[in-house]
C-alpha cells in the first residue's frame, strides 16, 4: 500500500469532554468522502424517538476495552467487561469460540490452556490434545471438547501473568461467560447506568468450527435476535478475521460489521481454504476496501496497517488507509494499543523493563491523529485521555 500524509485533508473534527469519558462524536467528514459517509450514516441509524442511532452516533474517537480491561483484570471475565464499562470504555469486546456442545462462550482463543485452570483439574487430564487450527499446531485443551457444564467447573485466569503480574491477584476470581450472559450482563448494566451497553463481537476461527459442525454464526445471529441486537442501530459490532464469516451474517442479521485485517502478507484463512490468492495487502487498496464496504461497515487493521514501523521498531509515515477507507465509507478500528514497553513502537518505550510502562499517550497521539474512528485498548482509561488530550486541540 502506498504511504501518504500524517493527517488526512480536513480530518474530522471529534469533539468531547475532559476527563476519563469522552462524550463526543464526528460533525465533519474527510473531504471528498461526505456523500458515502453519510449514506453510511443514514443506513446505520434508526431515528425513531426513543430507539438508539446506531454507530454512528458514537464518540469518535471510539474507544473499545479489548477483552474488557484486560490490563487490569484476566480477559473475557465479567469482572474485566465492568471494569472497562467503570473506567468509561465506550465499547466491549468479546470473543466467541464453542463448546461441544453448541454454547458459544468468551475467549480468545479455543485453547483453554493459558486462560483458564484446566491443567489443575485432574479429572479433564486426559482431555489434553494437539490440534492443528487454521494452520497452526497446538497442544491443550480446547473449548470444543467440553461440554458448557464442564467448562463451567473451571476458572478464568491471567493470560500473561509475566507482563501483568498483578491482574494474577484475580486468578480464580470468575468462570468462563457464555455470550447468552454476556447479552443479559449488557442488558442489566444497561439499565444501571441509564445507557446503551456496545458490544463488539468477533467469531473466531469460524471455518475452523464450521468443519466441525459447530457453525458460529447461525448460533451467533440466533442469540442476536433473540436480545434485540439484530438490527442496523443495534448497539453491536460483528468482526472477523475471515470475510465469509462477515459476509454469512451479514444475510442474518443487520448489525454492522467489520473485517479484521492481519500483516499486509498474510491471508484470511477462509481464502487459504477457498484458494483466493489475495493477501491483506489486496484488501487494503482502494478496490480491496471497495469490495469490503459491499458487505461491511468497517475494517479493523492492525495498527502497523495505519502507520508502520520500521526495521528498528520505530514509528513511520501513516499510509493512506484512512483516507481510502473513509472514501469508501468504512470506520477503522485499529487494535491494538497497550501501556507496557513490550507492546509499544521502539521511540515510545522507557527504560529496559520489558512490563513497565512506557510514553503510551505520546503512542496514542500519533495514532489518534491519523484520524482513525476508534481503537481497541487493554488500558482504555488511558486511550480516553489521550483522545481528551485530542479533542481539547480540535
Amino acid at each position: 500500500m502506498t504511504q501518504g500524509e500524517r493527517r488526512t485533508p480536513a480530518r474530522r473534527t471529534v469533539l468531547g469532554a475532559a476527563g476519563a469519558t469522552v462524550l463526543g462524536a464526528s460533525t465533519a467528514l474527510a473531504a471528498g468522502t461526505g456523500t458515502a459517509q453519510a449514506a453510511a450514516a443514514d443506513r446505520g441509524a434508526d431515528r425513531t424517538p426513543g430507539r438508539g442511532h446506531g454507530y454512528r452516533s458514537l464518540p469518535v474517537p471510539t474507544v473499545i476495552g479489548h477483552r474488557g480491561a484486560s490490563g487490569y483484570r484476566p480477559e473475557h471475565t465479567l469482572g474485566s467487561y465492568r471494569h472497562a464499562l467503570d473506567l468509561g470504555a465506550h465499547v466491549v469486546e468479546q470473543d466467541l469460540v464453542p463448546t461441544r456442545d453448541g454454547h458459544l462462550v468468551c475467549r480468545h482463543e479455543n485453547d483453554i490452556t493459558g486462560t483458564t485452570d484446566v491443567a489443575d483439574h485432574p479429572e479433564f487430564a486426559s482431555r489434553k490434545t494437539t490440534k492443528t487450527v487454521d494452520g497452526v499446531t497446538l497442544t491443550g485443551w480446547f473449548t470444543e471438547d467440553f461440554t458448557l457444564a464442564e467448562l463451567k467447573t473451571l476458572r478464568a485466569k491471567e493470560r500473561i501473568p509475566g507482563t501483568r503480574q498483578e491482574n494474577t491477584l484475580y486468578d480464580g476470581r470468575w468462570t468462563v461467560p457464555t455470550f447468552e450472559e454476556v447479552l443479559r450482563w449488557a442488558e442489566d448494566e444497561g439499565r444501571r447506568r441509564g445507557r446503551e451497553i456496545w458490544l463488539h463481537v468477533e467469531t473466531k476461527h469460524p471455518s475452523y468450527f464450521r468443519s466441525l459442525g459447530l457453525g458460529l454464526e447461525e448460533r451467533l445471529a440466533k442469540l442476536l435476535r433473540r436480545y434485540g441486537r439484530h438490527r442496523a442501530n443495534s448497539p453491536v459490532f460483528l468482526q472477523s478475521f475471515e470475510p465469509s464469516s462477515i459476509q454469512r451474517l451479514a444475510k442474518l442479521v443487520d448489525a454492522p460489521g467489520v473485517v479484521l485485517l492481519s500483516g499486509p502478507s498474510t491471508r484470511p484463512w477462509d481464502f487459504v481454504e477457498a484458494g483466493d490468492p489475495r493477501t491483506v495487502a489486496d484488501l487494503v487498496t482502494p478496490a480491496g476496501l471497495r469490495w469490503i464496504a459491499s458487505y461491511a461497515q468497517g475494517i479493523g487493521p492492525t495498527l502497523d496497517l495505519v502507520i508502520p514501523k520500521d526495521a528498528s521498531g520505530r514509528l513511520g509515515t501513516p499510509t493512506t488507509l484512512v483516507r481510502d477507507a473513509h472514501a469508501e465509507g468504512l470506520i477503522l478500528h485499529p487494535y491494538t494499543h497497550r501501556n507496557e514497553n513490550t507492546f509499544l513502537p521502539a521511540d515510545f518505550r522507557k527504560g529496559t523493563d520489558p512490563t513497565a510502562y512506557g510514553d503510551s499517550f505520546g503512542a496514542l497521539k500519533r495514532y489518534l491523529e491519523t484520524g482513525i474512528d476508534g481503537i481497541f485498548s487493554d488500558n482504555p482509561d488511558t486511550a480516553l485521555l489521550a483522545a481528551a488530550d485530542l479533542t481539547a486541540r480540535d
